[in-house]
């Protein structure tokens, strides 16, 4: 007898586009569920699972981190009362027992294991949430790996508070977008670079304060001029021009970085930080206890997020070709 088919979104190896092919159903083990999946999101992780650039990759893959979608069977253990609810999926699995750190043996939905990118996806029954009334299902698939990493960059890691002036650095793109709107919730004064004047644009029209262009020299300047200072840095490009943050920043300040798009960080002038008193954080994704609290944040400032194009799963290598030209301003989905 045949076992359950789907179709998935699936790349068999490092540099080859992605295609749709039809696999086995899952079957949920004990503690799983069975998501219908209604919704995915794109990362750049996936971009860079494609092309190789990404460590422990596995062959022959479904990939896809966020989802969104509806439980359709759950595995011994697990309370049939979750059957049918709309729910979200926190990416992260074995986070470990220390909320400063994910363990040795944390891993991201989507590799190695098999992700979202398909009809159905199996994930741990602790991974599954339900997610704020407010929200569509779209709405809540573009939220879970680019949302909670921006929010505990932000507050777990960053101690953003109302009053802060904050810097988003690249503006555009999912992960700090989410950065954005969490900092201005929560009552911050919020500047932005960016390298088109576009999304400059668009990010004062969303209540930016002001904006400079990363393309030019002056750029720290511009920032600092405009704020007076800030107090606060989120931060996913890293690369050269990170050693200028130093300077813009008021005492105390605290920069937190999230990735290094822009390639390895170069010089930083040391007396800025000792005599500025700066602390420079690194932050990855999120705790379990992060993506509950981001939740409930959702839920207490009605936020959604910015969504710039969905393709249908049938498209699945046009939305990564997409993603890949770094021209959208919010998150890239996939409907199923």
């Amino acid at each position: 007898m045949q076992e359950p088919q789907m179709k998935a979104a699936y790349i068999r190896k490092a540099g080859e586009p992605v295609t749709i092919q039809t696999v086995n159903k899952p079957v949920p083990g004990e503690q799983e569920m069975l998501i219908r999946v209604g919704f995915a999101a794109l990362n750049h992780r996936d971009v860079w699972i494609q092309k190789g650039r990404y460590a422990g990759r596995r062959e022959h893959l479904v990939l896809g981190s966020d989802g969104a979608g509806i439980v359709e069977a759950t595995g011994k253990g697990v309370s049939s009362g979750w059957m049918g609810k709309k729910v979200i999926i926190y990416p992260g699995m074995n986070w470990g027992n220390d909320p400063a750190v994910q363990a040795a043996g944390f891993k991201i939905l989507g590799n190695p294991d098999d992700g979202t990118f398909a009809e159905y996806v199996n994930v741990p029954a602790e991974n599954v949430f339900e997610f704020p009334a407010h929200l569509s299902m779209q709405e809540a698939a573009a939220i879970p790996l680019s949302g909670l990493t921006a929010y505990r960059a932000c507050f777990t890691r960053g101690g953003l508070k109302a009053g802060d002036k904050v810097l988003i650095t690249g503006i555009g793109g999912g992960t700090v977008l989410f950065a954005f709107q969490y900092a201005a919730a929560a009552g911050a004064e919020v500047y932005v670079t960016s390298g088109s004047e576009e999304k400059i644009a668009n990010a004062i029209a969303m209540g930016a304060r002001g904006g400079a262009l990363y393309t030019g020299p002056d750029w720290p300047e511009i920032i600092k001029k405009k704020s007076g200072g800030i107090d606060l840095v989120i931060d996913s490009a890293a690369g050269k021009d990170f050693g200028k943050l130093p300077e813009l920043m008021n005492p105390g300040g605290r920069i937190v970085n999230f990735g290094q798009t822009a390639g390895a960080i170069e010089e930083i002038p040391a007396r800025y930080l000792f005599w500025k008193q700066l602390s420079i954080l690194g932050s990855t994704m999120g705790s379990p206890a992060d993506f509950l609290s981001m939740l409930e944040f959702y839920t207490r400032h009605q936020l959604t997020p910015v969504i710039d194009r969905i393709f249908p799963l049938e498209e699945a290598e046009q939305a990564f070709r997409y993603m890949d030209e770094g021209k959208q301003f919010g998150k890239i989905l996939l409907r199923m």
